[in-house]
């Protein structure tokens, strides 16, 4: 069988999801966890874009030991220097440079003609190839070029030394039958085709990123550009989750094989949904919390007389009974780290000491703490900045007959502070008042709600995004009360809002955290 490459961007077209930034620590931790996944390269970001996204993409190519670190870059000399500035203490670099190839981009963005963009490719890529064999290159909107120039600037790139050239449908245009033509007609009219593996990188504008993906596979195309989830810009990117399922579960007709290990499939979706704060919808393909529901008495009958007959693939596949009772408030520091280590965290001992500490308190609430409670603590503990805002005390009346109403006690800087409001809910109750002690004008931008785990007693998980004057900030509570969580959400996102204002020197990449 042929083996898919299984190339990540999450880490870079991901994060450009609106509103999914994360920071150096997250951006480590998920890369942690995708080579547990088993991909085989981390798009680890764009180094030339800011300081933050340099930093993030250099702590990843320290940190991975086993995959492939790649660092995108425009084909400029600077940019390129930059990205392997970035890369080179990876243990296996790749250098990622792109330029457009239609028309409308070059009429419109490169003010270029043709045989500029032909020779400015040739010399990108070969200059890149001078630092590193490992050398992709990417034809933007690919789809929508004309397929013999875009022949010719694929051979350039090949013949200036690029061992990966990637097909991108950009703008998510093309259809499956045409997307499968264009790698078919690329194969047949490139002469030097052979010295380079093919790779497509689809988006989801027409919710055709997947099939199209399939369809290149399907006509030769050998490394398929995936996102956790499927985020990334407007619509979406390829879901790894939804590729990497079909060839596992369709191996015998495809005649592929990749190297991801299923069973973390789900991990790594909770994990990416918890650090950027995009919930999962519930009927998404693979990891949506329907997936392998079944609620039609025909399907249900079925399904107990032989799971087959409605499921194509088990759960435990992609790593749905994966969780286990792991910790409570008997278990010991030891354990505890243990388990952190297990979960893929390399944390200092002060570290370890203060999430023990939450762990314990957390046990004394929920009395079966899941992998998911413990990577909220991390989260939470990553998202943390100095506690100018902290909460004390919060009671919420509420209720059909009587005014949404809500008391808190909040330490501003130290001073215990108390006062109550009235909203049009609890949750609005709580956020007036809180708004009205900390005299802050922050618009809330975004609120969402999520169950970390089943059962009666999960945790819930806030997530807020505020945003004033300009800068933007996550904000992220768990609780097993919902509106406890969603105060400690909007608490921590002023939090970061306030370190943002003291602290104005601080990249725009890493201000929306």
């Amino acid at each position: 069988m042929d083996r898919v490459i299984f190339f990540d961007t999450t880490l870079r077209d991901g994060e450009q999801s609106p509103g999914a930034s994360m920071n150096t620590a997250e951006k480590v931790r998920l890369a942690t966890q995708l080579e547990k996944l088993g991909v085989d390269v981390i798009e680890a970001g764009f180094p030339a874009a800011s300081p933050g996204d340099f930093e993030a993409v250099q702590a990843i190519s320290q940190k991975m030991t086993k995959i492939q670190v790649a660092g995108l870059a425009r084909t400029s000399k600077d940019d390129i220097d930059r990205a392997w500035g970035a890369i080179k203490d990876a243990a296996h670099p790749r250098i990622h440079t792109f330029i457009a190839t239609s028309d409308i981009h070059l009429k419109h963005k490169l003010k270029m003609d043709r045989e500029q963009v032909i020779k400015t490719a040739y010399e990108s890529v070969r200059y890149a190839k001078s630092l590193t064999d490992n050398v992709e290159f990417s034809a933007e909107d690919a789809s929508r070029s004309d397929r013999e120039f875009l022949c010719r600037v694929l051979e350039a790139a090949i013949d200036a030394g690029a061992t990966t050239v990637n097909i991108p449908d950009t703008v998510g245009y093309a259809l499956p039958n045409e997307f499968g033509e264009l790698i078919s007609y690329i194969k047949g009219h490139t002469p030097n085709i052979a010295r380079a593996i093919i790779s497509v990188h689809c988006h989801n504008d027409l919710g055709l990123a997947t099939a199209n993906t399939m369809a290149g596979l399907i006509a030769g195309a050998r490394q398929a550009e995936v996102t956790i989830n499927g985020i990334g810009e407007r619509a979406g990117n390829t879901s790894l989750e939804e590729i990497a399922m079909s060839i596992h579960t369709r191996k015998s007709l495809l005649n592929l094989e990749t190297i991801i290990n299923t069973h973390e499939i789900m991990p790594t979706s909770r994990l990416v949904s918890m650090i950027t704060g995009i919930v999962v919808q519930p009927n998404k393909a693979i990891v949506g919390a329907n997936a392998f529901a079944h609620e039609a008495g025909i399907h249900q009958d079925g399904i107990l007389k032989n799971r087959m007959t409605y499921e194509i693939m088990e759960p435990a596949t992609v790593g749905l009974t994966s969780n286990r009772l792991v910790l409570g408030k008997h278990s010991g520091r030891h354990a505890f780290r243990d388990k952190l280590k297990d979960l893929g965290y390399d944390l200092t001992k002060e570290e370890i000491d203060s999430l023990f500490i939450k762990m314990k308190e957390l046990a004394d609430k929920k009395k079966d703490l899941l992998d998911e409670d413990i990577d909220a603590l991390i989260a939470e503990e990553h998202l943390r900045v100095p506690d100018i805002y902290k909460l004390d005390y919060l009671n919420v009346v509420s209720g059909t007959v009587t005014i949404p109403t809500a008391t808190v006690i909040l330490f501003i800087e130290g001073v215990k502070t108390q006062s109550s409001g009235f909203g049009m809910g609890p949750i609005d109750a709580t956020y007036n008042t809180i708004a009205k002690m900390t005299g802050t004008k922050s618009n809330l931008v975004r609120f969402s709600v999520n169950s970390i785990t089943g059962g009666m007693d999960a945790q819930g998980e806030v997530t807020v995004r505020l945003e004033e004057g300009g800068m933007l900030a996550l904000g992220k509570g768990t609780d097993p009360d919902i509106i406890t969580a969603a105060a400690k959400a909007y608490i921590n996102g002023l939090n970061r809002l306030k370190y943002l204002k003291r602290n104005p020197s601080i990249d725009a990449q890493e201000r929306s955290f």
